[in-house]
């Protein structure tokens, strides 16, 4: 049984990944500014209300904890789409300091398929409408990556194609190989899987697989 953090646990694959882990029979802690909304009642879960971006209130939540799995998102908006944003990148710099001050070394983190080199996979068609949409939020999660892969922390970035609610199904690919790099669909359950086996049972380090479906 391992004491998981997961960083952006209200929401999204965040919250999917606190309910992996809990039926993996771990350990965990959830910090996000919303933590004491988050509908689950299991004693092996502590929310942590808080804010990522801040390197003390990282660390406090660290106390204690194995690994580290960070899974922040943002809310879907017009101005995330029109302005420069830092979260991710802001978030991951309190994260790594408070990680490497406090001695945790395994951090398991979600960036998305355009992230990256990875952005060279993917087809003019798809980059173009990704650019207009999400062009802000992934310059920052370029930021985030670039962070990461400079720590002294030992690492894996998880890069999922297209998110979908569906239950998990168990068959998730996860494309190490440049040349394999493609678009897809995946569901936040299933990369939650994932980010929860490899937090706990770490198989890859120093790596930023696609995952798809």
């Amino acid at each position: 049984m391992a004491h998981l953090l997961v960083i952006g646990a209200s929401r999204g694959i965040g919250l999917a990944a606190v309910r992996a882990g809990l039926a993996a029979g771990h350990r965990v802690r959830g910090l996000s500014r919303r933590a004491a909304q988050i509908a689950i009642d299991d004693p092996a879960f502590e929310p942590a209300p808080g804010d990522a971006t801040d390197s003390d209130t990282v660390a406090a939540a660290l106390d204690g904890i194995d690994a580290v799995i960070f899974a922040l998102g943002v809310p879907k908006s017009l101005d995330r789409t029109l302005r420069p944003l830092t979260t991710f990148s802001d978030a991951t710099r309190a994260t790594i300091a408070a990680m490497e001050r406090g001695g945790v070394r395994r951090l398991v983190a979600v960036t998305g398929f355009g992230a990256g080199e990875s952005r060279q996979a993917m087809s003019v068609i798809e980059r173009v409408p990704h650019r207009i949409l999400l062009g802000h939020a992934y310059d920052d999660k370029d930021r985030q990556e670039a962070l990461i892969r400079d720590s002294t922390l030992d690492w894996l970035i998880l890069r999922p194609t297209i998110l979908t609610n569906r239950p998990a199904r168990g068959d998730v690919k996860l494309l190490r190989d440049r040349a394999t790099w493609r678009n897809g669909l995946i569901s936040r359950a299933d990369v939650a899987e994932v980010l929860v086996r490899e937090a706990a049972r770490p198989t890859l380090s120093f790596e930023a697989p696609v995952l798809t479906t």
